[in-house]
């Protein structure tokens, strides 16, 4: 792994598993940044453009497909659109920063396929009693689109073996050790460490 490439941290899971929260932790240790997400659904009511979703007509986003400016996109439900813009790769490693990508399944699987070295994290909710009660508690959705997103999360769950690891997100305060130890881990790679360890070998004339 070339040693100017960012870490990218991959946080992925069901709808309602609690991977923004998860995100949120890994956001919270220093030299980590956001992979802001476009999206073409309208903003919810606690929602700002450019915190965790840029905002864009489905006109502007085939543009940007287009143009290639995605590094993954992927349609949600039929409906919305959802992408993560190349960009994001170029400015964490200007800043020496670790990535973040809190993004859907499809878009995980998406990622790791072009970059092999991301480390993608699974959220799970603890049951599936427990993900019906946190999408309901949301109070967005219809008894079927409640219906959808079980399903969806039911599919989703078959993949947990294209990830490096597991997060069941049953106590916040635990998982969110769990999530940061990871993204601390990962950086003590040696792949990401080589050039670095090869520095310090010569040091000892060897």
């Amino acid at each position: 792994m070339n040693q100017g490439e960012p870490l990218v941290l991959i946080i992925s899971g069901p709808s309602g598993s609690g991977k923004s929260t998860l995100a949120e932790k890994i956001l919270a240790l220093p030299g980590t940044m956001l992979s802001v997400s476009c999206t073409t659904r309208p903003p919810r009511k606690t929602e700002t453009d450019g915190k965790w979703y840029n905002f864009v007509s489905e006109p502007e986003f085939h543009q940007m497909v287009a143009r290639g400016d995605f590094l993954e996109y992927a349609q949600v439900f039929g409906k919305h659109w959802y992408g993560t813009p190349r960009r994001w790769l170029d400015e964490a490693a200007a800043l020496k920063k670790d990535l973040v990508l809190e993004i859907d399944v499809q878009g995980a699987l998406q990622v790791k396929h072009k970059l092999p070295g991301a480390v993608a994290i699974f959220v799970l909710p603890p049951s599936r009693a427990e993900l019906e009660r946190r999408i309901r508690a949301r109070g967005q959705d219809s008894e079927e689109e409640i219906g959808r997103r079980l399903e969806r999360a039911r599919q989703e769950m078959l993949n947990y073996s294209s990830y490096d690891f597991a997060v069941i997100n049953d106590e916040l305060d635990r998982a969110g050790r769990e999530v940061q130890a990871i993204a601390i881990g990962s950086r003590c790679g040696v792949p990401r460490n080589e050039e670095r360890i090869r520095e310090i070998l010569k040091s000892f004339g060897g």
